[in-house]
């Protein structure tokens, strides 16, 4: 066959047949009497197993070795293109967040469009200082002539605002504190979008993520981020709801309590925990409930003593008859620390 029927065959051109033959891929078989060259049956299926290889993403180097290496098998290949394809599909979502965060900055011109560039590789930098920067730059919008981020080329005094979904990843990644606390005060100041992105942190499978996700949406105001932060209360991880805990507390979030409790009991921020118990028994009303509460906690056979201390010292923020009563109760309970502790405690509340 010659090389015309070849190209018309198997859809490879004539002077792609030849480029093949001189990598050393195809050898046709023969020469015709005139000097054409001849192709046989075999030689044609080869072309279809190049055009085969080709078509998965090999380079003609690698065709060549995957057809003549006989210790290269088909899952040693396979296993390659699929590590590629990976690292492929890897660079280019990650292009396509970068254009799509920069197409949500709404730039005015490539000067703006460049800026949000420098701000979005500085927030991925290795440097902590870098990325601190970024995240004081990113909200720099809300203070003109801001000049947080060296080198902007914003001539206005205007800064192009990074987009929400970028600092929210920065803020959800983020190991260093210093550089973290720059990044929630970002956020604070971001506008919508963050709070229900900040969310979908909160379900993470990675602890890390979920605390920092419930810690920036705890410095964000506003009524969307404390409903989220008080569906966070109903969250399995106790950190989360520790977290969320407080920050509703603060708020003056009377749903708070039960975690507040909580809190005090596992002695993760417990002194935090009873200054907000006290803000929030505002009302003769809610500060009996709450004395209430830690009455019960107290009472749990299984609150060990070092907890039991941590309870009763709350009480002494806790105004009202039923905390002073149960104090009197607990100054003479068997528990000799906790005896002593609520007797001082008794005294100081007479002593007012």
């Amino acid at each position: 066959m010659l090389i015309g029927e070849v190209a018309r065959r198997s859809g490879v051109s004539a002077r792609m047949l030849r480029h093949y033959e001189s990598l050393g891929l195809v050898h046709p078989s023969g020469r015709t009497g005139s000097g054409y060259r001849e192709y046989s049956e075999e030689d044609i299926r080869r072309i279809f197993h190049i055009e085969s290889l080709r078509a998965l993403g090999l380079s003609l180097r690698e065709v060549k070795r995957a057809l003549d290496d006989a210790d290269f098998t088909p899952a040693t290949l396979v296993d390659d293109l699929i590590r590629r394809t990976r690292e492929r599909i890897a660079a280019e979502t990650e292009l396509l967040t970068r254009l799509r965060r920069i197409h949500a900055a709404d730039p005015a011109g490539w000067e703006d469009a460049l800026q949000v560039v420098t701000l979005l590789q500085a927030l991925g930098s290795k440097s902590a200082d870098a990325r601190q920067r970024a995240a004081l730059a990113s909200a720099s919008s809300a203070f003109p002539g801001s000049s947080a981020f060296p080198g902007s080329s914003a001539s206005s005094g205007d800064e192009v605002p990074v987009p929400v979904e970028a600092l929210v990843e920065a803020a959800l990644g983020e190991s260093d504190p210093n550089v973290a606390g720059t990044l929630r005060w970002a956020l604070a100041r971001s506008g919508d979008g963050a709070p229900a992105l900040l969310a979908e942190g909160i379900g993470s499978s990675v602890a890390a993520v979920r605390e920092r996700a419930v810690r920036c949406l705890a410095g964000m105001p506003g009524g969307e981020a404390a409903g989220h932060l008080r569906d966070a209360l109903a969250h399995p991880d106790p950190v989360v709801r520790g977290h969320a805990a407080l920050a509703i507390g603060t708020r003056g979030d009377t749903d708070a309590v039960p975690a507040l409790v909580d809190l005090l009991e596992e002695g993760r921020n417990d002194t935090d925990a009873a200054d907000t118990l006290s803000v929030l028994a505002s009302d003769t009303a809610m500060a009996d409930r709450i004395a209430h509460r830690l009455v019960e906690r107290l009472a749990r056979s299984t609150t060990r003593a070092p907890a039991r201390g941590r309870l009763t010292q709350a009480l002494a923020g806790i105004p009202g008859t039923r905390a002073s009563q149960a104090l009197a109760e607990l100054s003479h309970d068997a528990d000799r620390a906790v005896a002593l502790t609520a007797t001082y405690l008794l005294h100081l509340r007479e002593a007012r």
